[in-house]
């Protein structure tokens, strides 16, 4: 039973609780005091974050991201949203929530910003010496396909607000299949989706 069910089922009997006549020894009786009490002295924002909605687990198809509910949200969601639209709106649905586990990764990174804006942006400013090539390329950054950034933005919903990331083991690179940059000879490819190749950064490199 998970800890989310157990807290609605210890809210209900509370009242419940409240229906039983006094002085009534009873076994079930005890059982409902105890969790009473337990959550009693548990703060109320503490209770809320066990009864709050699951976060959605992607189905990683076009139906499935389709019959989601268009998105909205922060400067944090507007910046993933706006990486997944110009470095991988032409990708499948998989290989556009992996673009934004690699992002997603970098934030958890000690060697990366701590934010995802922080990420994205990190190096822009120097023509081709950003990360993500759309934020220093010199082009103006359109969004021409409102049905695209549309779908990107569940994505980006979807994965900032905590979804797991089981597709690219820890991968905090990416390239196309188009390219090879230098550092791709020494980081281990850690999976293959779409027209992506995607890398984990040794946590040491090499001297040789």
């Amino acid at each position: 039973m998970s800890l989310r069910f157990s807290f609605a089922i210890a809210a209900a009997a509370i009242s419940v609780a409240a229906a039983v006549p006094a002085g009534a020894d009873t076994a079930i009786n005890k059982l409902l005091g105890q969790e009473r009490r337990g959550l009693s002295a548990m703060s109320q924002s503490r209770v809320a974050s066990y009864l709050k909605a699951p976060v959605a687990t992607a189905g990683y198809t076009r139906e499935w991201l389709d019959a989601q509910k268009p998105a909205k949200g922060d400067a944090q969601w507007r910046c993933l949203s706006e990486a997944l639209y110009f470095e991988a709106r032409g990708e499948t649905v998989k290989g556009q929530f992996a673009v934004a586990e690699v992002i997603l990764n970098r934030v958890d990174s000690p060697r990366y910003p701590d934010t995802i804006c922080g990420v994205i942006n990190q190096g822009t400013g120097q023509k081709y010496a950003c990360q993500f090539t759309y934020t220093c390329d010199g082009r103006a950054e359109v969004i021409a396909e409102p049905r695209a950034f549309e779908r990107v933005g569940k994505i980006a919903k979807i994965m900032a607000g905590g979804a797991k990331r089981p597709l690219t083991k820890g991968a905090t690179h990416y390239h196309t299949h188009a390219v090879n940059p230098r550092w791709a000879r020494v980081f281990p490819r850690v999976a293959e989706i779409g027209y992506h190749y995607f890398y984990k950064q040794p946590t040491r490199l090499s001297q040789n």
